[in-house]
């Protein structure tokens, strides 16, 4: 009790010190600050500014800082202030132009400042550091200014900043933040003496759709070659005509360093030409940034070109399939599915965003299952399942469940593989249950383990990073350590 009666007499104190303070400039302003955060009005717009600005990251900021929001306000306004049930200050002494209308709510903690840190906690995890110190200074503002209309104590301002800030960091519990996924540990190297201040050696090929990044790229290296993707033929005919490594004749055996611009699939082809060519692949990201790209750190083109120009290459494993009694081979960077799996992750993949992760992945299960999907047969590793989905990561992934995306390394020699099985009665509902029950490690229909090898046989196609493919025969599956070198 001591020490609550003394907090309170330090807190009036600093109060007074405020309230006394004549600000030149402020007096005004701050006011019109205080008021504009009120229902969290500010920050709702910042975010909407930020979603228009077409940027990924500040769309992501904005999403973040919202949803810190959406966390911090309840916690403070509905727990805390029920809790302490603190008075408000007497703000007679204040000058007529700065006191604001006393709120009939409890002072502690502050619900404004409570919001304003949330903000910009969250904001600050995605953004550039030139949208992120703008809104950090202005949720100062907007904290300080609490006290300066004679509203809070500073004692409940802080008390608000800190449950803000916590909001903020507990949103990466809910959404990982991108910045995290491009921390996965790679094996460093020397650095890259075939990058040029210009990108004289360095060749790049688009996919379709990915050539709009090409013209900022060339901008920034105006010495570096651009070819289409998808105007490249296979190396090898197969059943699938979209099967094999892809070339473009001439261009690649003259690179010292490959860019491919594009998602996962152009990823995967691109790394093959690489590893046959000997040289450094450069990931350009293009419209939303495959999982490989986004392992390392690279969100935008212009990620890209500064990945180039710091010449930091870093080795990286790379998955290798063997399908068929042919013995066709191709690579992957982030994994194979086969069952409901390549279908699965694109619905989910679809949804994520909107609604998270895993509400995501149980409708779209919900989904497929209703639309009269069956367990496919399959013997895994010499052992027979009936089973929904089979998943074979490239390195160990986070988490349960079986589509998983984070990966914390890119070089561990491992193949991660999880199963979801079929029950012998009410498979379907069955399957849902077991989905949850694996995220949460209480299912015996979940499977996970780790390998260096994987064989499937059964198997009538797989997804190769998100491109089907048809398979005829075993599918084995199999690691090459530390075999591509990259450019991050």
């Amino acid at each position: 009790m001591r020490l609550r009666s003394h907090l309170h007499r330090l807190d009036k104190k600093l109060f007074a010190a405020v309230a006394e303070a004549n600000l030149p400039g402020l007096e005004r302003v701050l006011p019109r600050v205080s008021r504009a955060a009120d229902n969290a009005l500010l920050w709702a717009g910042i975010s909407g500014a930020l979603a228009l600005s077409g940027r990924r990251r500040l769309r992501r900021a904005a999403t973040r800082g919202l949803l810190a929001v959406s966390l911090a306000s309840p916690l403070v306004n509905l727990v805390g202030k029920q809790i302490f049930n603190r008075r408000r200050p007497a703000s007679a002494g204040l000058p007529i132009g700065r006191a604001l209308t006393m709120p009939r709510s409890a002072s502690f903690p502050s619900g404004h400042s409570a919001s304003a840190a949330a903000f910009a906690t969250a904001v600050a995890m995605e953004a550039p550091a030139r949208i992120a110190v703008p809104v950090g200074l202005l949720a100062a503002a907007v904290a300080f200014s609490r006290v300066y209309t004679g509203v809070h104590y500073p004692g409940d301002v802080l008390a608000g900043v800190g449950v803000g800030m916590a909001a903020g960091l507990l949103t990466r519990r809910i959404w990982p933040e991108a910045g995290e996924a491009g921390r996965a540990r790679a094996a460093a190297t020397a650095p890259a003496d075939a990058c040029s201040p210009d990108g004289e050696g360095l060749v790049v090929l688009a996919e379709a759709g990915a050539e709009g990044q090409l013209d900022a790229l060339l901008h920034d290296l105006p010495g570096a070659r651009a070819a289409a993707l998808d105007e490249t033929r296979p190396v090898r005919q197969a059943a699938d005509p979209q099967a094999g490594p892809y070339v473009v004749p001439g261009a690649v055996r003259q690179a010292k360093v490959l860019g491919v611009a594009g998602g996962d699939r152009a990823m995967a082809a691109g790394a093959s030409l690489a590893l046959e060519a000997g040289v450094p692949l450069l990931p350009i990201p293009s419209g939303a940034p495959g999982e490989f790209s986004q392992a390392l750190g690279l969100e935008e083109g212009d990620d890209a070109v500064t990945a180039y120009r710091s010449g930091t290459v870093v080795a990286v494993d790379v998955g290798q399939a063997s399908i068929g009694t042919q013995g066709e081979r191709r690579v992957f960077l982030n994994h194979v599915g086969a069952g409901l799996h390549p279908e699965l992750a694109r619905r989910t993949q679809a949804r994520r965003h909107a609604i998270g992760k895993w509400p995501a992945m149980v409708w779209s299960l919900a989904g497929l299952l209703g639309s009269g999907a069956e367990p496919a047969d399959l013997v895994v590793d010499g052992v027979p399942y009936r089973t929904w989905m089979v998943f074979a990561g490239n390195c160990r992934h986070d988490g349960r469940g079986p589509v998983p995306v984070r990966r914390q390394r890119l070089e561990d020699g491992l193949l991660d593989i999880r199963l979801l099985t079929a029950a012998a009665r009410l498979p379907r509902l069955r399957a849902i249950t077991s989905l949850i029950g694996g995220r949460l490690g209480l299912s015996r229909h979940y499977r996970h383990w780790h390998a260096d090898t994987l064989t499937i046989e059964g198997a009538r196609s797989a997804a190769f990073d998100g491109h089907q493919v048809r398979t005829r025969g075993p599918l084995v599956l199999s690691k090459r350590p530390r075999a591509l070198h990259v450019l991050r």
